[in-house]
């Protein structure tokens, strides 16, 4: 892709390949983000092939299939690679036209594809084949040494779980379940859902806990907590009762002398000094 920028303006390069860069980032947690990107860079520099390439993936991220169709081929045909093959018969497929990509997995191109090309295209035809209502023959398609191998490639999980997919489509349960398994061993960067789909079949549900509480379970524990408040309540008076008349009196003297000693009070007498007073009267008298 850099070498087919530089044949750009240093600056018009250098924004496409801003643009270039969103789609890539965008293009799986936001394809529609990454779409507007692929469309302004499309504007800028319709002539380069990777440009046409990044909009074809755009388009197909947001199922737009006749016009990811239509830059595939565009980018083939500035290229002359036969890369994008797969890709383009799964167009077909979306554009509800399964019978062509059918025939595209038996062209010459196919044979032209790297290994990982052509196990995509072995997953596109068997695609077909279901979008026909072919269950058994979309199984069939899926049978490969690819399949059969001990071995973990970049594409094994899903070829495994196209396959186990297929079976439990056509009823045949306890195979899928081996091959969900098989599938989830060779998923190590969680590429499907294998797992999930092993839960299922074995009856296990997944409760969300950030599911917000029913009215009736909000309910309920209003009155849980109006209850302990009754039982807060009533601790507090029960301590009340078992205060002992000693350590009352005690608090209540305390009290007294709180409320006695001011010192601000122009009329203010120590406790002592009237202590004092009160035994002399007492031996005067």
């Amino acid at each position: 892709m850099r070498q087919e920028l530089l044949s750009l303006p240093k600056g018009l390069a250098e924004e496409v390949s801003k643009n270039l860069v969103m789609v890539a980032r965008l293009i799986d947690e936001d394809p529609e983000q990454a779409y507007a990107y692929s469309r302004i860079a499309l504007r800028l520099a319709s002539r380069v092939a990777a440009v046409r390439e990044a909009a074809g993936f755009a388009a197909y991220a947001t199922q737009k299939y006749s016009e990811a169709l239509a830059e595939f081929r565009a980018a083939k045909r500035m290229t002359g690679s036969v890369e994008l093959w797969p890709v383009m018969a799964d167009c077909e497929r979306g554009l509800g036209r399964p019978e062509r990509a059918l025939a595209m997995a038996g062209e010459p191109e196919v044979q032209k594809l790297d290994k990982a090309g052509q196990v995509e295209m072995r997953l596109v035809a068997a695609g077909a084949r279901r979008d026909q209502g072919q269950l058994e023959a979309a199984i069939v398609t899926l049978q490969s040494p690819e399949l059969a191998s001990s071995a973990v490639q970049p594409w094994t999980a899903r070829l495994r779980y196209a396959y186990a997919d297929a079976l439990l489509a056509a009823g045949r349960e306890d195979e899928a379940r081996e091959w969900f398994g098989k599938a989830l061993e060779a998923d190590k960067d969680g590429a499907t859902d294998a797992s999930d789909r092993l839960a299922e079949l074995d009856g296990v549900e997944f409760v969300d806990a950030a599911v917000d509480l029913s009215d009736d379970d909000e309910v309920e524990n209003e009155d849980l907590a109006e209850d302990d408040r009754d039982e807060d309540d009533e601790d507090i008076e029960d301590d009340e009762d078992d205060d002992d008349p000693a350590e009352v009196a005690a608090a209540e003297r305390a009290t007294d002398v709180t409320e006695y000693y001011d010192e601000d009070d122009e009329e203010y007498e120590s406790l002592e000094q009237s202590a004092a007073d009160a035994d002399v009267r007492g031996d005067k008298a």
